[in-house]
């Protein structure tokens, strides 16, 4: 008896089905998430590495363990300033990669 072929499908293909089209706020809001989501487990990761506890790194930043923990679990909407703080009290390097999609940009 032979095996039919297993039908595969695409991330993209899936996500556009059950989330929606890239440019829709649904999806916007889907991949926001997530990209907070993927921020919040490189500061936990950093932060273990580091072997600080939460609170050790909310004293180096001047925050509460709390606030520290909420921005690993992606919990809280943190200030882009607090992120940094967050990267620098680990000594962590970090990039941006900004995209500008379907954009044409003009200079006089």
């Amino acid at each position: 008896m032979k095996k039919k072929p297993m039908k595969t499908t695409s991330l993209d293909v899936l996500t556009d089905k059950y989330i929606g089209k890239k440019g829709t706020p649904k999806r916007e809001s889907f991949e926001n998430e997530l990209r907070l989501d993927l921020l919040g487990e490189a500061i936990k990761q950093a932060r273990k590495e580091r072997n600080l506890t939460q609170e050790q790194l909310g004293k180096l930043i001047g925050v509460q363990k709390a606030q520290i923990s909420k921005i690993e679990n992606s919990l809280t909407d943190a200030r882009f300033e607090t992120i940094l703080k967050v990267f620098k009290a680990l000594n962590a390097k970090i990039n941006f990669n900004i995209e500008l999609l379907d954009q044409k940009v003009n200079i006089a």
